[in-house]
């Protein structure tokens, strides 16, 4: 099982390319803030423009900087079963922990077509699978009941639920499979998920203010409920700004600003945040 708070880190670029060095800067700076885990080449880590070269050297180069001091789940996933099968063998070449596997998209599968899918990639590796669950991105929704299937696959650990439906979250929270992990990637419903005994979060925001979402998880965890709820109200609002624009270029913005990388470029179809927004953060973290 997984737990606390990990990053689904982003990917810094300069002049077109991975920044290695900021790269390395972000992972030294999220270990020494007490980050459970990294899990990059996700959503936040723009995957859909990382190409075939980048995305190995990326696995190489994290896997060397993090150098065993935490766990890695790398993003791997895809609407074509066969090809996803053919990844795996990339990222199984490196010591990482797992993988992160999104709910096939666009060609919006029946509930059987996506526990074949997970299926066949259950069965092709020996790493440890992350499910992920995010309908508003795939345009599929994956149920309980099919996720419940999915726990009983040997490396099937856990899931990554952005599903967007709190009945569903609550559901699944209040009835969910033995060893198995839930982490909320829906940043403003950490604090609930927490209380329903959620195993943490997989979250963009916490590349900002992360101690206070390790903290927040800490206190939940020894059922501080009050002080928990203190530093919630602490955080919240910096979500909600976080996501105001496209996920990640608010975050790389103040990433950008607080000198931990060296430029907020993202990769077209993702542009720039606006002038407005630019403002906004920084009158909040005092630019």
């Amino acid at each position: 099982m997984i737990e606390g708070v990990w990053l689904p880190i982003i990917t810094p670029f300069l002049n077109d390319h991975v920044d290695f060095p900021a790269l390395k800067k972000m992972v030294e700076h999220y270990i020494d803030k007490g980050i459970y885990g990294f899990m990059p080449l996700a959503t936040t880590g723009e995957i859909p423009t990382i190409d075939e070269l980048e995305y190995e050297e990326i696995i190489a180069q994290i896997v060397e900087y993090v150098n065993g001091r935490v766990p890695i789940f790398v993003g791997c996933g895809g609407n074509d079963t066969r090809r996803l099968v053919k990844q795996l063998k990339i990222v199984e070449k490196y010591k990482v922990n797992g993988i992160l596997s999104v709910c096939p998209f666009y060609n919006r599968p029946s509930q059987e077509g996506i526990y074949e899918h997970f299926r066949k990639i259950s069965e092709a590796t020996d790493l440890d699978i992350v499910l992920y669950n995010i309908p508003y991105r795939t345009g599929i929704n994956m149920e309980n009941e099919t996720i419940y299937r999915l726990a009983e696959l040997k490396n099937i650990i856990g899931l990554k639920d952005s599903c967007g439906d709190t009945k569903q979250s609550m559901q699944l929270l209040l009835n969910r499979p033995e060893n198995f992990s839930v982490l909320t990637g829906e940043d403003c419903f950490f604090y609930n998920s927490l209380a329903l005994g959620g195993d943490g979060g997989i979250m963009a925001s916490a590349h900002i203010e992360t101690e206070k979402f390790i903290a927040l998880y800490k206190v939940m965890k020894n059922n501080d409920h009050h002080d928990a709820l203190k530093k919630w109200r602490d955080v919240v609002d910096l979500i909600s700004l976080l996501f105001k624009e496209s996920n990640p270029m608010p975050i790389k913005y103040v990433l950008y600003r607080a000198g931990l990388i060296h430029s907020d470029e993202a990769r077209l179809p993702l542009v720039p945040i606006s002038a407005q927004l630019k403002k906004k953060l920084d009158q909040v973290f005092g630019r």
